[in-house]
């Protein structure tokens, strides 16, 4: 895609494209590193907000530059980064909270309209024999892909993904800095993204 060079955007937003540019046509480290130190305290504040949890929180705003940085060719210089950024972190977080809403749920209580009182009508949604077989192979091809990441990596995304620790669980475990395990985590679903592209039909 041929961008323009941004002379519209403010000196910090320019420097944010060229850093953009680094990450997305060079494959910059450090440009990406860069660009999160600038956005990810911003970020995580903005979903703390919304969600009210930190755990869903931090996971979010991994979320949020994990799909950013998965889609840079999107990314035009006809309005800020940051801007483009926030767009992505929020409309992830109100999905979050959309599916989070309708998995809590009471369906046991009648709702109230205009019209009177609604009784829900939902169908049982234990999996059939076909669906668990499914199922049970998704669980095994995404084990596949995971036993493919590195070993420390592995062990983190087992026991965020699989075990469901918590980050400060995690710290405990594996005698890490609870920065460093964001950090690590964040790498690791990077990873675990480029590997499952490879398997995108068997989802």
């Amino acid at each position: 895609m041929e961008l323009n060079s941004g002379s519209n955007l403010s000196p910090k937003a320019q420097i944010d494209f060229e850093l953009v540019l680094k990450a997305r046509e060079f494959k910059d480290e450090r440009a990406y590193a860069e660009l999160m130190d600038k956005y990810r305290d911003s970020i995580f504040y903005m979903m703390l907000k919304m969600v009210k949890n930190t755990d869903d929180a931090d996971d979010l705003t991994i979320e949020a530059f994990g799909k950013a940085f998965n889609r840079l060719h999107q990314y035009t210089p006809n309005y800020a980064f940051s801007t483009w950024l926030f767009r992505i972190a929020t409309n992830n977080c109100i999905d979050f909270i959309r599916k989070k809403r309708m998995n809590t749920f009471s369906l046991d209580k009648d709702i109230d309209t205009e019209d009177g009182k609604m009784t829900m009508d939902v169908r049982d949604d234990r999996l059939d024999p076909e669906e668990r077989i499914i199922r049970k192979q998704k669980i095994r091809i995404m084990r596949e892909i995971v036993d493919q990441l590195k070993p420390r990596y592995k062990n983190l995304v087992v026991l965020r993904y699989f075990r469901e620790y918590s980050y400060e669980e995690i710290a405990e475990e594996t005698d890490l800095p609870i920065g460093t395990v964001k950090a690590q985590l964040f790498r690791a679903r990077e990873q675990l993204y480029a590997l499952m592209h490879g398997k995108k039909g068997t989802f």
